[in-house]
């Protein structure tokens, strides 16, 4: 069964249409015209217990729309949606219960508290024993390094430590669930890091299902085998990760450093610099081990890699193509 399920979900935003001329604020106040922006546009998909998802899409996607309906903060126009048995905006108590959210623009924890106290608040919030506290306090404090800040108001922390603490506060009550929305933005490599390796280990230890929204393709590539892709709120896209990629961009790159190389029957020369030839190939058309072969048996060579396409590329190349 399937722990997420979103079939025909539908949000708009009504707003009243804007006049102008004489008393234009007054009009528009009084107004019964409206316009209305359709953010999300019939989304469908279906999220098993333990995976972990990239839920992508350009801004204004649509995308933290979705998590806000899936979390119960706003109710949608049409269509269903069921996280574990819920239905998220009729039954935001029980919803709440089972779900961790981080948000990387806003936080959870009190901003003139010591990090510890604000951990010790929400503890209480969910009624977590305070064995079961101290533990999870503990195991946190490992994982993502929290020691050294435990004791300094949320306030004096930066922006990484405030991430890092945040979801610490999410995951104290053991959700089933933890939603992350752009849980990396501003950060650090070493903050990124940390917290993709906490949210690694969690998924894989504890079996948290994760949906992941962000801009950094490095964090999908990392933790991520399915992407979910939106555009004007729609899904574009649902599927693994190296599919994507054998669809969109199917061709990989030899990068060999040697004296010559004029062409390898399979491959095309696309590039030549400072003794490098880049070589372009379908791997399902010359395997990757015939075409290394057949450039080692012709022609010295002191070094040479195959470079796969980028996430992130192969991305906006579908947004070129959709628009």
């Amino acid at each position: 069964m399937p722990v997420i399920e979103v079939a025909d979900l539908v949000k708009e935003f009504r707003r009243p249409k804007q006049q102008h001329g004489s008393f234009a604020a007054v009009r528009t106040l009084l107004t019964r015209e409206y316009t209305v922006k359709r953010a999300v546009d019939g989304v469908s998909f279906r999220i098993e217990p333990g995976e972990m998802v990239g839920y992508l899409g350009p801004n204004g996607a649509g995308k933290s729309t979705t998590i806000k309906m899936l979390t119960g903060i706003l109710v949608p126009t049409s269509g269903t949606v069921q996280v574990a048995g819920t239905t998220p905006w009729r039954d935001r108590a029980r919803n709440a219960r089972q779900i961790g959210v981080v948000f990387g623009q806003r936080s959870q924890l009190w901003w003139d508290l010591p990090l510890r106290e604000s951990l010790w608040l929400i503890g209480r919030l969910y009624d977590v024993p305070a064995d079961r506290f101290a533990q999870k306090q503990k195991q946190f404090a490992e994982l993502l390094d929290l020691g050294p800040f435990l004791d300094t108001p949320v306030r004096q922390l930066s922006l990484g430590q405030r991430m890092r603490g945040d979801l610490a506060a999410a995951m104290l009550y053991d959700p089933s669930i933890l939603y992350l929305d752009e849980p990396t933005v501003g950060l650090d490599v070493v903050a990124k890091e940390r917290i993709r390796t906490f949210v690694g280990r969690l998924n894989r230890e504890s079996g948290t299902t994760v949906v992941l929204t962000t801009h950094d393709l490095d964090d999908v590539e990392e933790l991520c085998d399915r992407i979910v892709l939106i555009d004007h709120g729609k899904v574009a896209y649902d599927g693994d990760v190296d599919e994507l990629k054998a669809r969109y961009a199917p061709h990989r790159e030899l990068v060999v450093q040697t004296d010559h190389l004029e062409g390898v029957e399979g491959a095309e020369v696309v590039r030549r610099e400072e003794g490098k030839v880049w070589l372009r190939f379908d791997p399902s058309v010359t395997p990757p081990a015939e075409l290394v072969a057949a450039v080692l048996a012709r022609h010295r060579v002191t070094d040479l890699s195959i470079v796969e396409p980028e996430l992130e590329s192969v991305i906006h190349r579908i947004y070129a193509d959709r628009r």
